[in-house]
């Protein structure tokens, strides 16, 4: 479990998703004890197999050093509520931020923007605040669904698949969907994007199980190259 917690913490930084220390991916255990997740303090490309934590249900560190993360409660509530999900991010992407500020719905312009089937993203308004108690981990699970992510206005982004390759690439498609509608609407009104039923045909297409683990793969092949220091002590 602590290689995939180190797979996708890398591919979300390779994907340009790392923000300082903050932000985190985290694994369902296979034992039903709770999540593996990086141990605070690290950056994502630093994440390595000591500095990763075995979290219980309850919040409590099973196995590693230190504290949980704050947030935990995003990744124990989201697999409390979502038995079909093995792998939960939460970043500071900084393209769905400042595309969460503008309050519009999220349209399908593009490839990545068809992840949501013509759907606007749903969005978790209770707070912007950090997620740092069950209840408020609850509510997002609740606002999550069963949607592949979720913006969380004033604060950043949550995705979740039933793989590591799943949640990381539905993390990286939708802050490229933000990215990309941020910069149309600079240019001035957007006039063409995908209607409902063809973008439920692209998500067919272009977002099948087989094209999310080819993006992750490319993302873990280049923080291959650019983090493998990190990967063995």
């Amino acid at each position: 479990m602590k290689s995939l917690v180190i797979q996708a913490s890398h591919a979300l930084a390779a994907a340009g998703q790392g923000d300082l220390v903050w932000g985190h991916a985290s694994v369902r255990d296979p034992e039903g004890r709770g999540i593996w997740i990086k141990a605070p303090g690290w950056g994502l490309e630093e994440v390595r197999d000591d500095r990763v934590q075995l979290v219980s249900f309850d919040a409590d560190v099973l196995d590693g050093e230190g504290s949980p993360h704050k947030e935990c409660h995003i990744h124990l509530e989201i697999m409390r509520a979502r038995p079909d999900v093995q792998c939960v991010v939460h970043t500071h992407a900084q393209a769905a931020v400042a595309f969460a500020a503008l309050d519009v719905p999220l349209l399908p312009i593009s490839h990545e923007g068809a992840l949501f089937g013509g759907d606007d993203v749903p969005r978790f308004r209770l707070t912007g605040a950090l997620v740092s108690d069950p209840s408020l981990g609850g509510a997002l699970a609740g606002v999550l669904g069963t949607a592949p992510a979720a913006l969380m206005p004033k604060h950043g982004l949550v995705a979740a698949g039933r793989s590591v390759q799943e949640a990381v690439m539905h993390a990286v498609l939708l802050d490229r969907a933000c990215r990309t509608q941020l910069m149309a609407m600079s240019a001035g009104p957007i006039a063409v994007y995908s209607d409902t039923d063809e973008a439920l045909a692209k998500r067919q297409q272009c977002w099948p199980e087989s094209q999310l683990r080819a993006g992750a793969d490319y993302l873990s092949r280049i923080a291959i190259q650019d983090y493998s220091p990190f990967i063995q002590d």
